[in-house]
């Protein structure tokens, strides 16, 4: 999955997910990698956190290789509740990264590590609370207002995670990688000195909605065939 995602990007498969009419799922605004420039793509390994790692260890029983491990902590700022040898683990499991809904620690051993890690930032105190554990703690877990299982796909980089229903990732992809070979011309021919203005037919478009003032830009881009926005 990370080699099909390889040449893309998070903002290329939320357009994708947009001109398909697939329900948009992104994590809150704030959630980074670990270290910058990396990267991740694989099924959803979901664990609700309530204090402890044993949650964890538990989920990696029934863990397949690439996946990667998707953590409700409730977005919680008053502890981190990953850190080194929570990632070592999931590397030693084959998974491609892991994902917090909340805040890691041990930073610069995580970056030694190398496993992809997001989160909202780092603190150094971890959990002092053990809460009751629900039954279906690892059926499926909370990230933002998005419910992500088993079913899903986890797209992750510098502009953020995406999760993606495993059984449309095919044609999302494809027209993620579609709209991608669209603006790479476009920025060819930009830098080439055709501004996107005349690309796009612009006055065109200015003119239409002089006299149509429902005419949207976006209706115009399909009809000239662009990519910018979606």
């Amino acid at each position: 999955m990370l080699k099909s995602f390889a040449e893309l990007s998070t903002p290329l498969v939320a357009d994708a997910c947009v001109r398909l009419g697939a329900p948009l799922r992104a994590a809150p605004p704030g959630i980074g990698a670990v270290v910058p420039g990396h990267r991740v793509a694989g099924r959803a390994l979901s664990a609700r956190h309530y204090g402890s790692v044993d949650i964890f260890l538990e989920a990696f029983t029934d863990a397949e290789p690439g996946d990667v491990l998707v953590i409700d902590n409730a977005g919680r700022q008053d502890e981190a509740c990953v850190g080194d040898l929570l990632a070592l683990e999931a590397q030693a499991a084959g998974l491609a990264g892991v994902v917090i809904w909340g805040l890691h620690r041990d930073t610069p051993e995580l970056a030694e590590i190398g496993l992809p890690v997001f989160s909202y930032g780092r603190h150094a105190p971890g959990p002092v609370r053990l809460d009751d554990r629900e039954p279906d703690a690892l059926a499926g877990a909370r990230f933002g207002p998005h419910l992500v299982t088993a079913g899903d796909l986890v797209f992750g980089d510098d502009d953020g995670v995406l999760f993606v229903a495993a059984d449309r990732a095919e044609e999302v992809l494809e027209t993620a990688r579609a709209i991608w070979e669209t603006e790479r011309e476009q920025a060819r021919r930009i830098r080439a000195g055709e501004t996107l203005r005349r690309q796009t037919a612009f006055d065109d478009f200015l003119a239409r909605r002089a006299t149509d003032p429902a005419y949207t830009f976006r209706q115009h881009l399909r009809r000239v065939g662009g990519a910018v926005e979606e």
